[in-house]
C-alpha cells in the first residue's frame, strides 16, 4: 500500500453558508463575518465598525490624514492601493463595469449599483424635511445640508466653505492651479472631469442631447435649453441695474 506523506495533505475549512473553502480556520473565521455581519474592530475617533483589522488600520488614515499611495501619473496620494487602483481609470479611461440594462459603463463598481437603481426605481432614503427620496445614504445626507445650511468642508488657502468635499476640491484649484484632467485628442487640461467631458465633444462630434420638439442635437444641455426655447417661445430676461453715472453717460 502506497504510503501518503502527511506533508502532501492539505486541509481545506469549507463555509456552510456558501461553500466557500480555505487552506485555514482563521481565514473561515475571517470570512464567516460577512454572513453574521460581525464587525469587532471600532474607531477610535469615529465609532465606525470594521470586520478585519486591516480595514480599520486603512480608515484610521482618514483620521490622521496620511495617504501613503500615490499616482505615478498626477502625484496625486490616497489612504490605499485600491483607492489608487480605482483612480488610475482617470487615467487610463478604463470602465470595467457594465449596466446590463442599458450598456453605460463606470469605472466604480459602487457607481454601477448606483446607477442600476435608475432602471429599478429603488429610491429607499427619503428626507424627512420635504419627503424626497435618493438612491443612497449619502444622497440623502448631502440633500439635507440644503436644509440644515451645514458647510463642513472649509477651503484651506481661504474661509469660503462648502456642502460637499467634492465641491470644495474643485474650489481649492483655483488657488493651487492644478488641473488633473487632460484632453486625449489635445493638450487643453481641465480642474474637473465633467469640464473635459464636454471639451472632448468638440473632437468626437458628440450631441447626446435631443429637442424634444425637432430632431436638432447639441453637444452641451445649456446649449439644448436655449434652443427649446425657439419652440416654447420663452424668452431670456435680464436685469441691469441702472446706476447715477451710467445715466450720465448716456446723457
Amino acid at each position: 500500500m502506497e504510503r501518503v506523506s502527511q506533508a502532501n495533505i492539505v486541509l481545506m475549512f469549507t463555509c456552510d453558508q456558501c461553500g466557500k473553502s480555505f487552506s485555514r480556520s482563521s481565514y473561515l473565521n475571517v470570512h464567516m463575518r460577512i454572513h453574521t455581519g460581525e464587525k469587532p474592530f471600532t474607531c477610535d475617533q469615529c465609532g465606525k465598525s470594521f470586520s478585519r483589522s486591516s480595514y480599520l488600520n486603512v480608515h484610521m488614515r482618514i483620521h490622521t490624514g496620511e495617504k501613503p499611495f500615490s499616482c505615478d501619473h498626477c502625484g496625486k496620494t490616497f489612504i490605499s492601493a485600491s483607492e489608487v487602483k480605482s483612480h488610475l481609470r482617470v487615467h487610463t479611461k478604463e470602465k470595467p463595469h457594465s449596466c446590463s440594462v442599458c450598456g453605460k459603463s463606470f469605472s466604480l463598481l459602487q457607481n454601477l449599483h448606483t446607477h442600476e437603481k435608475i432602471h429599478t426605481g429603488v429610491r429607499e432614503y427619503m428626507c424627512f424635511e420635504c419627503e424626497k427620496t435618493f438612491t443612497t445614504a449619502n444622497c440623502l445626507k448631502q440633500h439635507q445640508r440644503i436644509h440644515t445650511g451645514e458647510k463642513p468642508y472649509k477651503c484651506s488657502h481661504c474661509d469660503k466653505r462648502f456642502s460637499r468635499s467634492e465641491h470644495l476640491k474643485t474650489h481649492e484649484m483655483i488657488h493651487t492651479g492644478e488641473k488633473p484632467y487632460k484632453c486625449s485628442h489635445c493638450d487643453k487640461r481641465f480642474s474637473e472631469s465633467s469640464s473635459l467631458k464636454k471639451h472632448e465633444r468638440i473632437h468626437t462630434g458628440e450631441k447626446p442631447y435631443k429637442c424634444s420638439h425637432c430632431d436638432k442635437r447639441f453637444n452641451q444641455s445649456s446649449t439644448l435649453k436655449t434652443h427649446e426655447r425657439i419652440h416654447t417661445g420663452e424668452k431670456l430676461t435680464s436685469v441691469h441695474t441702472v446706476t447715477r453715472d451710467s445715466v450720465n453717460r448716456h446723457l
